[in-house]
């Protein structure tokens, strides 16, 4: 598989994927934008840092792209949307700065605090200005956190190891997380209220764009300093400059801007009260080694061995979980593939039930699986990372469920399937460790490997229809492998599931479905 690595990334990144047999990398540094667009239809993966843009429009060119990688934290400039509908996982390596990061960020406010950079200018200019630079003490301030993520707990950290009072925002923090922490979680408006300084974590989002802004500055006490080293327009900065002219705050640190590079005319940079790096939070060595690592590492286990980590579209599967839940991806697309097989595609709601020891894991990916053997026969490029979003745009509704109590088997899953007025179910389990089994299909009990060339039939539960339909198959010169028979009550319908050693032609099957007795039949290749 080839690899297109850009934006001037570590050598030793390109050296990781190098070491793969099977990977051969490509190194285009300053590539443009045209030519991006280019050359990307020969590559399996894309390595960026924050230059080059992945717009839809190189999504569409990437033909046999597979995955992106961004060696950094944020992924602005992919367009993970579209990359997401054609089915490539889209990675970052955000471990590989954090401390980096959240290190930049404890130091832009040390600076802030006392005044450092204007008083080394003034000092270097010749000047003496030791009273005019009377600074403030970060001990036993309040530092408000927006965004707890990973560089928000390293400066969450590190502010206590100052000793500092930290309160934090962020929805998905827990009581219990806040506790460990040693921080104490806030509504965003009592944040803003408490906090002397304040540094944002967070992604830009829509929800997030412009989260330090008017109405927030106007929630704030007389003298706050901020802090973004995170994603330019988290903070308004028109709102800034009028806060810091008015007195609302006292001073403020960035090292990312709206837009970059910063223009030299920056109202901000006018003023004394800002100190403006330009976008160093990961800019140390040791950073720049580690995500060209990290990224590198990432690509090359799911280019070589399947195995994601990383992705921002995708639920991260490492080693050790991918082999626990590797029998029930497989059992999860062969049910989905059955139904749609058996049953037809054109649904409007699939309910997925996960029951037992399968419960304890993260299902997402399973429920992937099971969209994906569903929706393969009928839309092109569909894989784990596209399966819901194509499922939502087709207007399918998804539904799953969970259930940690055991009933037949230690583990089912179990699909249902739903169109106007009609429904259909099929279950499977995984015995032993890795055996996949079909073991109910709309209320017949069976135990069917589900797998190669079968035929699905409905009939009457009546003497002499097992001997016609083997009778058919043999004349047909078709053997039969493996017979599976399941019915509700004797006498009344009977379910049958024939695995045979080679592929049933529509004739065949017409031929079946025309013997006396017979309600159904459906070739199924698995």
């Amino acid at each position: 598989m080839r690899v297109l690595v850009t934006d001037n990334l570590d050598p030793i990144g390109a050296e990781v994927l190098r070491k793969e047999e099977s990977i051969e990398v490509d190194v285009i540094n300053d590539i443009s934008a045209d030519a991006l667009l280019e050359t990307i239809g020969a590559y399996d993966g894309l390595i960026v840092r924050s230059r080059s843009k992945v717009t839809a429009a190189v999504i569409e060119a990437g033909t046999n792209l597979k995955v992106i990688g961004r060696a950094g934290t944020g992924v602005d400039n992919i367009d993970v949307a579209a990359a997401t509908r054609r089915g490539i996982v889209v990675m970052n390596a955000a471990a590989g700065n954090t401390v980096t990061t959240a290190e930049h960020a404890i130091a832009l406010m040390m600076a802030m605090a006392r005044n450092i950079p204007i008083a080394s200018s003034t000092t270097k200019s010749g000047l003496w200005e030791k009273k005019k630079f009377t600074g403030v003490e970060v001990c036993h301030k309040t530092l408000g956190i927006v965004g707890m993520g990973k560089i928000g707990s390293v400066v969450a950290s590190r502010a206590i190891g100052l000793g500092m009072q930290v309160v934090c925002y962020d929805p998905y923090l827990t009581a219990e997380q806040a506790a460990k922490a040693g921080v104490e979680r806030a509504t965003l408006d009592d944040l803003f209220a408490r906090s002397d300084f304040i540094t944002v974590h967070t992604p830009l989002t829509s929800e997030t764009k412009g989260i330090i802004g008017r109405d927030a500055f106007s929630k704030m006490k007389k003298g706050v300093r901020i802090v973004n080293c995170a994603r330019g327009g988290l903070v308004d900065e028109a709102a800034l400059y009028d806060a810091i002219i008015e007195g609302k705050v006292a001073g403020a640190a960035l090292d990312v801007y709206e837009k970059e590079p910063v223009a030299a005319d920056h109202p901000l940079l006018s003023l004394d009260a800002v100190i403006a790096t330009p976008h160093l939070g990961a800019s140390t060595g040791e950073a720049q080694a580690g995500v060209a690592v990290l990224i590198a590492e990432e690509m090359a286990e799911y280019l070589v061995r399947g195995t994601i980590r990383g992705a921002v579209n995708f639920p991260a599967i490492g080693p050790e979980q991918l082999e626990q839940i590797r029998p029930y991806l497989s059992l999860g697309e062969k049910l989905g593939s059955f139904l749609g097989q058996a049953f037809g595609y054109d649904l409007n709601e699939i309910e997925i039930e996960f029951g037992g020891d399968v419960a304890e894991y993260d299902v997402r990916p399973i429920a992937d699986a099971v969209l994906t053997g569903m929706l393969t026969p009928v839309i092109e490029r569909i894989n784990f990372v596209n399966a819901s979003v194509i499922a939502a745009e087709r207007g399918i509704r998804v539904r799953q469920t969970t259930d940690r109590h055991a009933r037949d088997y230690a583990s089912t899953v179990t699909v249902r399937t739903k169109a106007e007025n009609v429904e259909h179910e099929a279950v499977g389990a995984v015995f032993g460790s890795r055996d996949v089994r079909l073991v109910r299909v709309d209320g017949f009990t069976i135990e069917a490997i589900p797998d190669g060339h079968l035929v699905l039939t409905r009939s009457r539960d009546v003497p002499g229809v097992i001997g016609r339909i083997a009778t058919s198959l043999g004349d047909s010169g078709i053997n039969i492998g493996r017979f599976y028979l399941g019915r509700q009550q004797e006498g009344h319908e009977a379910l049958a599931l024939i695995q045979v050693d080679g592929p049933v032609d529509d004739a065949q099957i017409a031929q079946i479905a025309a013997l006396p007795n017979i309600l159904s039949a459906r070739r199924i290749e698995l």
